[in-house]
């Protein structure tokens, strides 16, 4: 058998969705796809911040990045965001589940309500999502070039973190089961799912908890980036790589999988 290299890592063409696009890993995904090639929708909740990112997304790699807001904490924003955009596409190649919310608090004030706004989000808009975009995923899906679903999860998933985000730490765990279960599931149809587990990005997130509040110019990122072994965060060509390779036909055998994209600290933990 002769092997052929030719578009190994090519995406172009493609049709995917990057829910939470609007800012962090989601825009830093959605990003790298653009500038391969890929014609994206992004989500976020905020309609405003996800029509700005999309618009300057499509002006700097010069794609077409389209805005699709829902709050996909809600089974109605899963519901509207599927119908919208099976109004503008008969496919859709590559899903790639990013949106994610946290909730700290100490142990014995932690609130129910911090609790379901994480698992909602994080793993059951997840789920939902996917189910509600299967005919797409379907429609895409051939033996040759199979429909693919990323879900972002988190090394919080697989280690402990020192943040007292409970359900965070917990959803993202669910988050990384639930993609092999779905891919033991789904394969056989020619959809391959697999998981993402970041470690120190700079996001706004993770900001928030390192003391930056948020204000991710400023937080001090080579001091968060001295505690990985790589003695730095990641950067937008980290995380938008093992997207690419996991959409393209190079990731097509990889199946099933959690892949930290951390910097050493799953492997030094």
């Amino acid at each position: 058998m002769t092997a052929t290299f030719d578009d190994l890592f090519s995406i172009e063409g493609k049709i995917a969705v990057v829910t939470g696009g609007s800012r962090g890993i989601g825009e830093m995904i959605a990003a790298g796809f653009l500038a391969k090639g890929a014609k994206i929708y992004i989500s976020s909740r905020k309609a405003a911040v996800c029509e700005e990112t999309a618009k300057r997304l499509s002006e700097t790699y010069g794609g077409e990045c389209i805005a699709l807001p829902a709050d996909l904490s809600q089974m109605s924003g899963v519901e509207s965001l599927a119908a919208r955009l099976a109004e503008r596409e008969s496919r859709l190649d590559i899903l790639v589940n990013n949106a994610g919310v946290s909730w700290g608090a100490k142990l014995d004030e932690f609130p129910e309500s911090g609790w379901d706004k994480v698992m909602d989000t994080n793993v059951k808009g997840v789920f939902f999502l996917t189910q509600k975009l299967m005919p797409l995923l379907r429609a895409a899906a051939t033996a040759e070039s199979p429909a693919r679903v990323i879900n972002i999860g988190s090394i919080d998933g697989i280690k402990t973190a020192a943040f007292d985000t409970f359900s965070y730490g917990a959803s993202k765990a669910a988050l990384h089961h639930l993609t092999r279960f779905m891919a033991a599931h789904l394969t056989k149809e020619h959809i391959i799912f697999n998981a993402i587990a970041p470690g120190p990005f700079p996001t706004w997130m993770l900001s928030t908890g390192v003391g930056g509040r948020g204000d991710v110019e400023n937080t001090d990122w080579d001091r968060v980036g001295r505690g990985n072994p790589s003695g730095r965060v990641g950067t937008p060509e980290d995380i938008a790589g093992l997207a690419i390779f996991l959409s393209s036909r190079a990731g097509q055998y990889v199946v099933g999988q959690t892949i930290a994209c951390d910097g050493g600290s799953v492997a030094a933990s």
